[in-house]
């Protein structure tokens, strides 16, 4: 009797026991064991705005199908506490066959916002500098190209509409996803403000340039030259024909003024364009950059070569490299070297 009466005790315990290993046991699988994040390539990118709840967050992971038992992760998101300021904005990138413990913890950890790299380079014009910047951001196109282009934010930061885009230093900018637009443009004057250390404007002085006339001069240099050897020579030749009141004659700045990047040779039609980024027919040097030049450019003409050179034309070796001169004879001797050696390269395209 005693012994019926012990087990009427224990077997409960024991099957009561089991139950609670059986579900420790399940439910340690299904978060730390078991693999419930399933993505296509394509979809690789988690984005969190900012005051996004719980229900945000697996609403955003069913949109781009991440997860295959969403249940389950909303009450182990609410289990770990990830909620409230917990859930840090930003763009996630995810990996399938993370389990629920593992996906949460790269959340919590606010990954998105090192994940989201801004990166500004060589734009030929703010529209195309407005497609570059949305292609990271949560920002549409349209509204930064409307919001920097516009006349009181180029005045906020000192700028005209031929020079704001100076205000773009080319580099890797680490923002939140959904940052503003004012916060954006803080940001990107913030590194401008940077960017031209004292070192520089004492540079910059010294070649009796604004900041604005520098980046200019260097976004040309960019465009006929992409041998860092040649960078400073060729800034030199345009220091000299500054100097000398010489018109600068970049063939750039025509493609620039025709907004045709289909050009592969300037000719003398081209050189008839009625514009101020017209070199040919207007002395020094155009209202404002024709490009955003790469930060070594922009030294290369603060730290420009000091020569007597007024002419470059490039070597008919096709090399990318510039045969210079201090003449015209010696110049036009070199141009009729490449035109021969183009022509035999390519006929008379």
């Amino acid at each position: 009797m005693k012994k019926y009466k012990a087990l009427k005790f224990i077997i409960p315990v024991i099957i009561l026991g089991l139950l609670l290993s059986f579900l420790g046991f399940s439910f340690y699988y299904k978060h730390f064991l078991n693999q419930n994040v399933s993505i296509s390539a394509d979809k690789e990118y988690l984005y969190l705005y900012r005051k996004s709840n719980t229900q945000d967050v697996i609403n955003q992971l069913i949109a781009i199908d991440a997860i295959k038992d969403t249940a389950e992760l909303y009450a182990f998101m609410i289990r770990k506490n990830y909620q409230g300021r917990n859930i840090v904005p930003g763009k996630y990138k995810l990996s399938s066959g993370w389990t629920n413990n593992r996906l949460i913890d790269h959340l919590r950890a606010g990954n998105g916002k090192i994940d989201t790299r801004l990166i500004i380079t060589q734009a030929r014009n703010l529209k195309h500098l407005a497609r570059q910047l949305a292609r990271e951001v949560l920002l549409d196109s349209a509204k930064i190209y409307d919001f920097i282009s516009n006349k009181d934010s180029m005045l906020t930061y000192g700028f005209n509409k031929e020079t704001q885009i100076c205000m773009f230093i080319p580099n890797t900018y680490f923002v939140d996803w959904d940052i503003t637009l004012k916060e954006l443009s803080e940001r990107i004057y913030d590194e401008y403000q940077k960017f031209w250390t004292p070192e520089r404007l004492e540079k910059a002085q010294a070649v009796q340039m604004s900041k604005t006339e520098v980046i200019t001069l260097a976004s040309i240099v960019y465009w006929e030259t992409k041998m860092a050897e040649d960078i400073p020579v060729v800034a030199g030749v345009y220091m000299n024909r500054l100097r000398l009141g010489m018109p600068l004659q970049a063939d750039p700045t025509l493609i620039f003024a025709l907004d045709d990047y289909s050009i592969k040779r300037v000719l003398n039609i081209h050189k008839q364009v009625e514009s101020p980024y017209n070199t040919y027919k207007y002395n020094g040097l155009p209202p404002g950059p024709i490009l955003i030049p790469p930060i070594k450019y922009i030294d290369g003409v603060l730290n420009y070569a000091k020569h007597s050179y007024i002419f470059f034309v490039a070597k008919e070796d096709f090399s990318g490299y510039s045969n210079f001169s201090e003449t015209y004879a010696e110049h036009q001797a070199f141009a009729k070297k490449y035109r021969n050696a183009f022509k035999e390269r390519f006929g008379n395209k």
